[in-house]
C-alpha cells in the first residue's frame, strides 16, 4: 500500500495551468501538431509548456507564485513565446473549453505510454476528451486541511463554472448548454464532484483501494472538480472552463486563492462544519452548465434562488479583506465585471449570429485572447 506524503506549504501560494487548443489558422480547425509546436520552444520555457492527452492541446503552467499578479507576469511571458512559435507554424491558440466544430474522432492521442494506458482503460471516454480547462493550485499546510477545504469549497464550485462557461458547441452543433465540457468530463469514472472525505488518511486509503483494484492506474487519474495534490501541497480547483482571456483567468485565480485562504483561516480559528447537502451542489452545477453566468443558483444556506451577480456581490464582501492580504484585490474585483456581462459561451453564439460561420468564432476569439 502506497503512502502519499503531503508536501505542506506555509502560505497560500498560487499556481495556474491553462489548457489551450491548437488550431490551424487557415481552416480554424483543431490541429494535431503539439509535438511540432513544443519542439520549437526556447529552453527557458519548454518545461512549462507540455503535452496533453491529445495532440491538439498544449498545457501552459505557471511557476509557484506568491500573488496572482506574479502568476500573470509569468504566464504572459510564456504565452508570448508560445504565440510566436505558433505564428511561425501557421497555428493559433484557442481559449475556449470546447472547439466550435472540430470532431473528437479526428484528434490524435499523444504518443506516450501513460496516455496510451488511459485510452486502453477508458476507451471512447478518453478519446472524446477534446476539452480545455483552467486549473488553479493554492498552497495549504496539511493534508487534513486540504481534504477539509475540498469539502467546504464544493458549495462554491458551481459559481466558478458559471463565471467561466465557454463551451456551448460540440462537434459543429450548439448543445444548448453553456458548459458542455463539464458534461464531457463527467463521463469519466473519477471526474465530477468529489466524494466526501473526513481526513487525509481516508483520502490515502481511497486512492490505494482504487489503484489496487485496477480502477485507476495512478493517483494522477483522479480528475475531480477539486482535489488535494500531495506533491505540490495544494488544493487544486479543476472546475473551470477555459476562459477567453488572461484577465478572466487571473480574476478566477484570485477568487479561488481567496476562497482557499478564507476557508483555511476559518478552520484554524475553529468552525462548525456546515453540512451542505450534496444534491444542492449537484443541482447548482447543472444550472451553471446549462445557463452560465445567467443562471440562478440555490443558496446552500437558506435554499433561496439568487443570481450569479447577487452571489458574487455577497462573496466579494466576505473576501475583500482576504484579497487585500493576498495583494489580489484588483483581480478579485474583476469577478464583478464578469458576473455583469454575457459569458464566453454567449459571446461565441453572438459572433456566429453576426458573422454566420463557426470559423469566424475561432478567428475572432484567437485574436482577442492574444497576449500583447
Amino acid at each position: 500500500m502506497s503512502k502519499f506524503q503531503f508536501h505542506s506549504n506555509t502560505s497560500q501560494t498560487v499556481g495556474v495551468e491553462l489548457e489551450l487548443g491548437i488550431v490551424d489558422t487557415d481552416s480554424m480547425a483543431l490541429s494535431n501538431r503539439s509535438s511540432e509546436l513544443l519542439a520549437t520552444l526556447p529552453d527557458d520555457i519548454s518545461e512549462s509548456c507540455k503535452h496533453e492527452l491529445m495532440q491538439s492541446c498544449v498545457e501552459v503552467i505557471s511557476g509557484v507564485c506568491t500573488t496572482v499578479s506574479e502568476a500573470r507576469v509569468d504566464l504572459s511571458g510564456k504565452l508570448r513565446s508560445l504565440q510566436h512559435s505558433a505564428d511561425n507554424l501557421g497555428l493559433g491558440l484557442w481559449w475556449g473549453a470546447t472547439h466550435p466544430f472540430s470532431h473528437w474522432q479526428d484528434q490524435v492521442v499523444t504518443d506516450d505510454e501513460r496516455y496510451r494506458g488511459l485510452v486502453r482503460l477508458l476507451q471512447e471516454m478518453a478519446r472524446r476528451l477534446i476539452t480545455f480547462g483552467l486549473h488553479v493550485h493554492v498552497g495549504v499546510d496539511s493534508g487534513d486541511k486540504a481534504v477539509m477545504i475540498c469539502d467546504r469549497i464544493m458549495q462554491h464550485l458551481p459559481l466558478l463554472l458559471a463565471l467561466s462557461a465557454s463551451s456551448p458547441y460540440w462537434e459543429d452543433r450548439d448543445t444548448g448548454l453553456h458548459s458542455h465540457r463539464s458534461k464531457v468530463m463527467e463521463g469519466l469514472p473519477t471526474a465530477g464532484l468529489p466524494t466526501l472525505m473526513r481526513n487525509w488518511s481516508e483520502y490515502v486509503w481511497l486512492v490505494n483501494h482504487m489503484e489496487e483494484t485496477g480502477f485507476i492506474n495512478t493517483i494522477r487519474e483522479i480528475w475531480w472538480d477539486v482535489r488535494p495534490h500531495h506533491n505540490f501541497g495544494t488544493v487544486e480547483v479543476r472546475m473551470c472552463d477555459m476562459p477567453g482571456n488572461i484577465d478572466h483567468v487571473c480574476a478566477l485565480a484570485a477568487l479561488i486563492q481567496c476562497l482557499v485562504k478564507y476557508l483555511s483561516d476559518r478552520i484554524d480559528e475553529g468552525t462548525y462544519q456546515f453540512d451542505c447537502h450534496p444534491m444542492m451542489v449537484r443541482q447548482n452545477k447543472w444550472r451553471a452548465a446549462r445557463y452560465g453566468v445567467a443562471a440562478t443558483l440555490v443558496d446552500t444556506f437558506d435554499y433561496s434562488e439568487k443570481t450569479v451577480a447577487e452571489i458574487v456581490e455577497r462573496l466579494l464582501g466576505k473576501l475583500r479583506g482576504v484579497a487585500q492580504d493576498l495583494n489580489c484585490e484588483s483581480e478579485l474585483l474583476m469577478v464583478r465585471e464578469i458576473a455583469g456581462r454575457i459569458d464566453w459561451a454567449d459571446r461565441q453564439r453572438l459572433i456566429l449570429q453576426k458573422a454566420g460561420t463557426r470559423e469566424e468564432i475561432v478567428k475572432q476569439l484567437i485574436q482577442q485572447s492574444r497576449i500583447q
